[in-house]
C-alpha cells in the first residue's frame, strides 16, 4: 500500500515535554562512541562556554523523529520495510542538560523513488520557553517489495 500523500503538509501536535538529562546525554555519547568531555563533565562544558553538559549534535534524533506523524495508521507506513535515509540538523543553539524540549513535526514530502517511497519530515525542537533550539530534517525510506 503506498503512503498517503494527503499527509503532505500536515503538522502534528507537539510531543510531551522531554527533559534532557546529563545521564541521557552521556548514554547517547557512549552509544555513538564520542568521548568528548563536554558531553560528560559539567566543568569541561562550562570551560567551553556552555551552561551545562552539551548534547552531541545528533542527539535530537532521540526526540525528533516524527512523534505522532509516523505512528498515524492513516499514513500507511510499513515499519517492517523502513530504513533511515538521511538526517541533518540546523541549530540555533546547542541542547544542554536541563533543557525541556518539545517537538513539532511536519510531513514535508512523500515521493516515489524507483520501488521505494521517501518520506521527509521536518521537526522543530523548542525549549520550555518556546524558543527554537534546532530544526531536524529526516528522510525515511519505505523499501518497495
Amino acid at each position: 500500500m503506498p503512503l498517503n500523500t494527503d499527509f503532505i503538509g500536515r503538522t502534528f501536535p507537539p510531543t510531551p515535554p522531554y527533559e534532557v538529562s546529563r545521564v541521557k546525554i552521556r548514554e547517547f555519547a557512549d552509544a555513538i562512541g564520542d568521548t568528548n568531555p563536554i558531553y560528560r563533565d559539567r566543568a569541561a562544558a562550562e570551560a567551553a562556554g556552555h551552561p551545562d553538559v552539551v548534547a552531541p549534535p545528533t542527539f535530537p534524533i532521540v526526540v525528533s523523529l516524527g512523534g505522532e506523524a509516523l505512528a498515524d495508521p492513516g499514513l500507511g507506513l510499513n515499519y517492517a520495510m523502513v530504513v533511515h535515509g538521511e538526517q541533518r540538523f540546523e541549530y540555533v543553539r546547542p541542547i544542554v542538560a536541563g533543557d525541556v524540549v518539545t517537538c513539532t513535526s511536519t510531513i514535508a514530502d512523500i515521493r516515489k523513488a524507483g520501488r521505494n517511497e521517501l518520506l521527509k519530515i521536518v521537526t522543530e525542537v523548542r525549549d520550555g520557553g518556546g524558543e527554537l533550539v534546532v530544526t531536524t530534517y529526516n528522510t525515511i525510506v519505505e523499501r518497495g517489495v
